[in-house]
């Protein structure tokens, strides 16, 4: 284990010493299994945000049910309870760092829906739910869904054995919650949230020290659509965990610079697979860019993403980009490199990468944006250094 996973541990371990008090509520709040019961552990965990330097929230407590469709006065509901309420920077919870949040004895079975309730903001600060955006010397208050009272609902399948723990993470997208809301200077909360299990698995590695701290966004991909993503710390090290087993494509992005690709990434159980040392860190060279602009109409407040894809040779997807639109407006903008990407194949063992530019695919970037279950693609179109080419999407 290497300097970087051994402070990482020291850090998670502090959290949950300090958060142990935090369990609670119905179903045995007392955290201890007895016959024909299990025990339910979660933590918090993000991605990291875009033009933010702040993003928090404020967690009041955690409720469970066997029932998908089980509404919030129904009978059968089982609560972790953060007491005090807990507040949370996201953009602390990059790297591999996970925010305890506690654990409660339930009844043996498998729980479909899961509700994260988070507190309401009062009218004097700190706020409960807040950002900073990025240039900002004041955090701004973050407007909550008005169904907040009974929870952010997600749906789980979370399987709680008699007499063992199920270990699972909250996976909290500040990139894709936060909504900016024209020139009026609100930000709105739009969830997007996933509960995943709590794997060792993951990948490490190392990014040159001129992009570290934030400079550049990692992304351990498949089929083109991240799973997990974070940024690098003040040296450099990156640390993709929790990661399921499987094979996985690294994405490197950085404004002003060309796309780093590593495909073939192996990952395999209770394991943190090695990208690159501090010795072969990886660096993505400076690049022309170009802008994809445009905007998304619909009735009402706009809520959609778009995301820009790249299709590389022999048909891998790649995801560059991805951020919610504004709720006002609908407008988005991406600067993005034309240079042709860099694709390496994952070594086997330690062993340097070698990236060779991908030609075919060098400022071809297709555009989707998605609404709800509604999705609206554009073919790629070539982007030169210095244009701007506008694509606009419509939803009925």
């Amino acid at each position: 284990m290497n300097r970087f996973q051994w402070r990482r541990l020291a850090l998670v371990s502090g959290l949950a010493l300090l958060l142990t008090a935090c369990g609670g509520g119905g179903g045995g709040g007392d955290g201890t299994a007895g016959a024909g019961t299990g025990t339910l552990r979660l933590a918090l965990t993000d991605a990291p945000a875009c033009g933010y330097d702040k993003v928090n929230v404020t967690i009041d407590r955690i409720r469970v049910h066997q029932s998908g469709s089980a509404a919030e006065s129904d009978a059968g509901w089982s609560e972790i309870v953060l007491s005090p309420a807990k507040r949370v920077d996201l953009l602390g919870l990059t790297n591999g760092v996970l925010a305890e949040l506690g654990q409660t004895a339930l009844p043996a079975g498998k729980y479909t829906q899961l509700r994260l309730v988070l507190a309401e903001n009062g009218g004097a600060t700190p706020f409960a739910n807040s950002v900073l955006p990025t240039g900002a010397t004041a955090e701004v208050a973050l407007t909550t869904p008005s169904a907040q009272q009974s929870g952010l609902k997600l749906n789980t399948h979370i399987e709680v054995a008699a007499n063992q723990m199920a270990d699972f993470v909250i996976d909290f997208d500040a990139c894709k919650s936060v909504v900016s809301a024209g020139n009026s200077g609100k930000y709105l909360l739009k969830p997007v949230l996933k509960v995943i299990p709590r794997y060792v698995s993951g990948v490490s590695g190392v990014v040159d020290a001129s992009l570290a701290n934030g400079g550049a966004t990692l992304s351990l991909q498949q089929a083109g659509v991240a799973v997990r993503t974070t940024v690098t710390d003040a040296s450099g090290r990156f640390l993709l965990q929790p990661v399921a087993p499987g094979s996985y494509t690294l994405v490197l992005t950085a404004t002003g610079r060309t796309t780093l690709v590593v495909t073939g990434v192996i990952v395999t159980a209770d394991t943190v697979s090695t990208i690159s040392l501090s010795t072969a860190a990886l660096n993505p060279p400076v690049g022309a860019t170009g802008t994809l602009a445009g905007a998304v109409t619909m009735a009402g407040t706009v809520d959609a993403t778009v995301r820009a894809t790249q299709v590389l040779v022999g048909g891998l997807a790649i995801e560059v980009a991805a951020r919610p639109v504004d709720s006002a407006t609908g407008a988005y903008s991406y600067r993005l490199p034309v240079t042709a990407p860099l694709v390496a194949s994952f070594p086997t063992g330690i062993a340097a990468l070698t990236f060779t530019p991908d030609t075919g695919a060098a400022g071809r970037y297709g555009l989707e944006a998605r609404s709800g279950s509604s999705v609206k693609t554009a073919s790629p179109v070539p982007l030169t250094a210095g244009a701007s080419i506008t694509t606009n999407f419509a939803f009925p």
